[in-house]
């Protein structure tokens, strides 16, 4: 009996918000490795916001999900068997499997999968704190933001696995943090668990000038640094706060992933702070990532950078888990356990 490769694939494309009838979960038998080739069994799937952008046809910084074809992701596993004299059987690994749980390589190409040491940093953390949302995290503040000790810096989506770092990652800067978050237990983790100074929960606040006036309560010398994962009522509310020569690093717009429009109330502030917007993708930063990971990796396996982590059990909790992802009912990274 050959070994059967269960897969998620993309079934259809979303109008408006996805739903789960958009994927199609199929199994099919792993096939033989080449030479050259390595085989992976995948143990942890991760699920972020970009791959909503990715099921739209249209226009983007990155090629559509074909449909049809097993979703994009991120994973972590181990190797099982191996035509490739640089892996070995049981060399723990990282890449983008997708969502499936096997993986078949071409492993002579440069990149396509990385071995990761486990002995001080756990396997899933490769997904996050010491993955691409962690070099996510640090890439906008420490190359767009570039705080000063003592300045201020806000971060959105503060309990997720990007913001969650960059909040770190600034008060290691000597600077201040300020988490804009959904709930009170999403605050109170920002602020007990990862030691941010303060975090607002925007659920509270129903309108901008509501949010404006907590921003002005928490930053009362204003925001000389914005790390902005949302959009919308978030951007217009923090822009009323920012200081002159302020910059915002712009890593995702989840208010607008479902085609939403989102207008910016009050873009003359630009201007008028001499504010530096700079809009940033990851992974055409290659060359900075080992100076990340190395920081991250000693910040996590030292203790210093805590990460929470949302596990859903099983590869068909997949679309489940994503769709609640985006409507943020994950708590710190999410992520799907295969093995």
């Amino acid at each position: 009996m050959s070994t059967m490769n269960r897969q998620i694939l993309l079934a259809s494309r979303p109008t408006g918000e996805p739903g789960t009838d958009n994927f199609k979960l199929v199994s099919t038998p792993v096939p033989a490795v080449a030479d050259g080739q390595v085989l992976v069994r995948n143990h942890y799937l991760s699920l972020d916001p970009y791959m909503r952008g990715r099921m739209n046809e249209g226009k983007s910084y990155a090629t559509p999900q074909p449909l049809n074809e097993v979703m994009i992701g991120g994973t972590v596993g181990e190797v099982v068997e191996s035509r490739n004299a640089h892996f070995a059987v049981g060399d723990k690994v990282v890449g983008m499997g997708g969502w499936q749980e096997y993986q078949l390589v071409d492993a002579s190409q440069r990149g396509v999968l990385q071995k990761v040491d486990t002995t001080h940093v756990p396997l899933s953390a490769y997904l996050g704190a010491v993955g691409m949302p962690g070099v996510t995290g640090w890439y906008g503040l420490a190359k767009i933001i570039d705080p000063k000790p003592g300045e201020t810096v806000v971060v959105s989506a503060a309990s997720g696995a990007v913001g969650g770092a960059v909040g770190q990652l600034a008060k290691v800067r000597g600077a201040r943090a300020v988490g804009i978050a959904g709930g009170a237990d999403k605050c109170r983790y920002v602020v007990e668990e990862l030691g941010f100074d303060a975090c607002i929960d925007y659920k509270q606040h129903g309108d901008v000038k509501s949010l404006s006036a907590a921003l002005k309560a928490e930053c009362p010398d204003g925001i000389d640094g914005y790390f902005e994962n949302v959009g919308g009522m978030i951007l217009d509310a923090v822009m009323h706060r920012a200081n002159p020569f302020s910059r915002v690093a712009m890593c995702g717009m989840i208010a607008g992933y479902n085609g939403e429009p989102i207008p910016m109330s009050a873009p003359q502030l630009i201007l008028v702070n001499r504010m530096k917007i700079e809009g940033f993708i990851v992974s055409e930063h290659m060359a900075v990532w080992p100076e990340a990971l190395k920081e991250l990796g000693t910040l996590v396996a030292t203790g210093k950078l805590k990460y929470r982590e949302s596990v859903a059990q099983g590869l068909e909790s997949a679309p489940e888990a994503f769709l609640g992802l985006l409507k943020g009912r994950n708590f710190g990274k999410q992520l799907v356990k295969l093995i």
